[in-house]
This record gives structure tokens, sequence and C-alpha cells, in this order.
């Protein structure tokens, strides 16, 4: 199980990774608890099926320049960058 904080440091570094900018320069806007609708993460792709289920997870939203990433995750630590416009709202909050 990750938890928010092991998380948002994956997160960092896979943005870094991203965008080519300093660690340093990211700035972590939001990093929360919250429920997926199901086994997309919030992030469907076209064409794909999905465990139907509700799923505990996180978001981080990382500022970086002038981009806003969007990452969503699950509590076993899997996570994926959100493109714009194919982004869901979680259903909810989660207690951690």
């Amino acid at each position: 199980m990750s938890t928010l904080e092991t998380l948002t440091e994956s997160v960092l570094a896979d943005a870094v990774r991203h965008t080519g900018l300093e660690r340093s320069t990211l700035v972590v806007e939001s990093a929360e608890a919250v429920i997926w609708a199901d086994g997309s993460l919030g992030c469907p792709q076209p064409g794909m099926n999905y465990t139907m289920a509700l799923v505990p997870g996180f978001r981080v939203r990382v500022r970086a320049g002038e981009r806003l990433l969007d990452y969503h995750a699950s509590r076993r630590g899997q996570f994926v960058l959100c493109p714009p416009g194919r982004s869901a709202e979680p259903i909810g909050d989660a207690a951690i």
C-alpha cells in the first residue's frame, strides 16, 4: 500500500522525467485521498474495459511552469498522468 506522501514523491520524479524541469521548480498544488468510480482511476482510455468497482486512491496535481499535471493513483501505488480532456472527477473524498 502506498501512502500519499510516498506516492507524491513518485509523482514528482515522474513529472521531472515528463517535463525536463528541475524538481525544485515543481509545485504540488494539491494531494488528496479520493475514491475513483472504477478501475480507470478517473482516466479512462478509449476502447478499454475497467473493473466496475469503487477504487480508493489519490489525486496529485503538480504545477510545472504553465502546465498543470494531473496524476491519478490507486492505493497500491499505480499511477497515471491523465491528459487534459480525459480526466474524470473522483466520486468522493477518502479518509486516509
